[in-house]
């Protein structure tokens, strides 16, 4: 398993810690970089609501997806809130494959939000 891995960033709400914890260890085990978010603001990192800060975030987000080859969005339960949607849209706008935890088969993913 030793060469070249792929780099993946986990999108999605910070409410599914659990799903991110859990995502970021299954993928790693598959082989994978993974780059993950540095706060769980709906899940109790209360840093994340003082001004400016979320904003900054949002902003780094997108720099980790710049250096991935791919993102991941944990969608559970198909829940994309809107700065998941910002990140899906600005994944595809620079060329990075989109895969989602949950497809939704009535929908094509590439509007699965």
């Amino acid at each position: 398993m030793v060469g070249k891995y792929k780099v993946i960033t986990l999108c999605g709400s910070t409410r599914f810690k659990d799903a991110f914890l859990e995502a970021q260890k299954r993928l790693t085990l598959d082989g994978n970089i993974v780059i993950s978010v540095g706060l769980f603001g709906h899940s109790g990192d209360e840093e994340v609501w003082k001004e400016g800060t979320k904003e900054m975030l949002d902003d780094m987000h997108k720099r980790k997806i710049d250096m991935a080859d791919e993102i991941y969005v944990l969608n559970v339960g198909g829940y994309i809130g809107s700065s998941t949607r910002s990140e899906i849209e600005y994944a595809r706008a620079t060329g990075k494959t989109v895969s989602f935890l949950v497809n939704n088969t009535q929908q094509d993913t590439k509007n699965n939000y």
